[in-house]
């Protein structure tokens, strides 16, 4: 009876997640369905095992029939195996169905996750990621299944309980039913200080695995600047956070069963001390008694665990609620209904009037108007934080401008689809992300169809080739994670062989040789240069040696273009790029 009366606080939580969560529990709905059905029997059989004391007392314990003794044993014996039985196999499809079920979630979180603009990430740290993506997906299907099993389970047994509480005594039946009413009250003020205090929990579980991952990122780092007191003391306020909200989890909700304990007590003094005189005036039976005595501890006994199975209940709405926050998400950036395809570059890039801002109201690009044509290079030089960099992203559309407009061919790229746009940009960063794996595997990122043939002129081309043929496995030998076992040039190569495989029209280096020693950025430079050849190319640059022959520099200060035009031209006009050069040239 308690759990119903719980069914029924959440019943209404239970059938909303039920129905969102159906797309997902659709495909397996017969094995979901079987398992959901074997608990029937299990809980109804709760109320057979109490009806049975009734003949027992009567017929062996006060009409000393013999025949009863011995056949009343096995028959409990028997319904308790079935039980088993039926108890096992539901078991098993239910969390075949579960495991199922997070396997369909946690694949579309991760589509999503594949579809959220660049902004996204850089408004959530990575210890969120995992935990929304990942962690919510398992409580989510687990707890459902889990809850949809105990809510039939539960029901059924109820029901059957409370038929057997009514047979033997309608008037010890009525007074336990208004007990148990007393439950209802102290279970909602559970509820409510409950989801605040998951919320929280979730939120600094976050934040723990953030630590986690930026002390294994970041471990060469904690080293050099010392850094472990500082990471030390940090773990330590968030591991006490979370110890702290625990333990308000605890003081506000582990009232609960020693209350239902009070409240079943009053329920079972009752029942004793009305049920007496019932006995006595001769209304009913002692087998009456005992079998009421036996279905109403079968529906209380449920109490001495109210306090977790309810957070087990919460956690796992929550856990849902917030992966259908995720999927209603809308990313900035998508395509048209109708998108075009850009299958290859005519003419060139072109910015008219470009306004820009990572955040709402600080505009890091205020007006540019930049053409880059087909088969150019063109060089973007200035100070740090001017919109260089910025300018990089906007072309493949990693982030959307918020004013005027950016065209390839004349036609503007929120018209072409992402795709098609992004498979003609090749991209080499300062600090190029490499994945753990193979070195053929990360080069293949650039076009998985490519030849072994292509594979290994990319890698002449990129300077890189002789050192594959070098190692012991060649182009199957493992780069550790994040490519952490080769030195920064031949990650720079790596990802400039990755490039030539793609062999895109438009190149962007943004950066690509500043991180490293003069030695290893002529090298470098010699694999940029030959990626550069018949290309369009976006080249981002703080040394200013090395762009001194493109075809276009471009000054861009504060988000704005101060000047353009070739090297011994700005030279000459002695402005800001001829201030630039002769501080650097100074310098050197």
């Amino acid at each position: 009876m308690f759990q119903r009366i719980k069914q029924l606080v959440v019943a209404n939580l239970f059938i909303k997640n039920c129905l969102r969560m159906w797309p997902y529990v659709k495909p397996y709905w017969f094995r979901a369905l079987l398992g959901a059905i074997l608990t029937i029997p299990v809980g109804a059989l709760d109320g057979a095992v109490a009806m049975f004391l009734k003949p027992f007392m009567d017929k062996v314990m006060v009409d000393k029939q013999p025949h009863f003794s011995a056949m009343i044993p096995f028959l409990i014996v028997g319904f308790t195996v079935v039980q088993g039985v039926l108890i096992y196999a539901s078991n098993y499809l239910n969390t075949w169905t579960a495991n199922k079920i997070t396997l369909g979630v946690r694949r579309k979180l991760y589509n999503k996750l594949l579809s959220m603009d660049s902004s996204y990430y850089d408004r959530n740290n990575s210890g969120t990621i995992l935990m929304r993506y990942s962690n919510d997906a398992q409580t989510a299907s687990s707890g459902l299944i889990d809850n949809a099993k105990q809510f039939l389970s539960k029901t059924f047994s109820s029901i059957s309980l409370v038929c057997v509480l009514f047979y033997n005594s309608w008037q010890l039946a009525i007074i336990a039913i208004v007990v148990l009413g007393g439950f209802i009250y102290p279970m909602g003020v559970v509820r409510k200080k409950m989801k605040a205090i998951l919320t929280q929990t979730v939120g600094r579980a976050a934040n723990l695995m953030t630590i986690y991952n930026e002390t294994f990122a970041g471990n060469k780092t904690i080293r050099s600047f010392t850094l472990e007191q500082s990471m030390e003391k940090k773990f330590l306020a968030t591991t006490d956070f979370m110890f702290t909200l625990s333990m308000r989890m605890v003081t506000g909700t582990n009232w609960l069963s020693p209350l239902m304990h009070v409240i079943m007590s009053i329920g079972v003094g009752l029942v004793i001390g009305f049920g007496s005189y019932l006995i006595v005036s001769g209304k009913i039976t002692s087998g009456n008694f005992v079998a009421f005595i036996a279905a109403l501890m079968m529906l209380y006994t449920p109490l001495k665990s109210v306090g977790n199975n309810y957070i087990s209940i919460q956690n796992s709405f929550l856990a849902i609620d917030r992966i259908f926050g995720i999927l209603s998400i809308e990313p900035s950036i998508k395509d048209p209904k109708m998108p075009r395809e850009l299958r290859k570059i005519d003419k060139g890039v072109v910015m008219e009037g470009v306004h820009f801002g990572y955040v709402k109201g600080r505009e890091v690009l205020k007006g540019i108007n930049l053409t880059i044509p087909k088969g150019q290079t063109v060089a973007l030089v200035g100070n740090s934080g001017g919109g260089k960099t910025t300018i990089s992203a906007l072309i493949p559309r990693l982030y959307d401008i918020q004013k005027g407009s950016i065209k390839i061919d004349g036609v503007d790229i929120k018209q072409i689809s992402q795709k098609s746009l992004r498979k003609q940009i090749a991209m080499v960063f300062q600090d190029n992300f490499l994945f753990s794996g193979t070195i053929r595997e990360n080069i293949l990122l650039g076009n998985e169809r490519a030849t072994e043939r292509t594979i290994w002129e990319s890698l002449e081309r990129a300077c890189l080739k002789e050192f594959v043929e070098g190692l012991p496995n060649k182009l199957d030998t493992e780069i550790g994670e994040r490519g952490i076992l080769l030195s920064g040039g031949q990650k720079q190569r790596l990802a400039i062989a990755r490039a030539f495989v793609k062999d895109a029209p438009i190149v962007i280096l943004d950066e690509a040789t500043s991180a490293l020693d003069n030695k290893s950025e002529r090298v470098v430079q010699e694999a940029l240069d030959n990626l550069m050849k018949d290309r369009t190319v976006i080249v981002i640059a703080h040394r200013l040696s090395t762009i001194q022959n493109a075809d276009k520099i471009v000054v861009i200060n504060d988000g704005k273009i101060e000047e353009e035009g070739r090297h011994l031209d700005l030279i000459q006009k002695k402005g800001a790029y001829a201030g630039l050069y002769a501080l650097q040239f100074k310098r050197q």
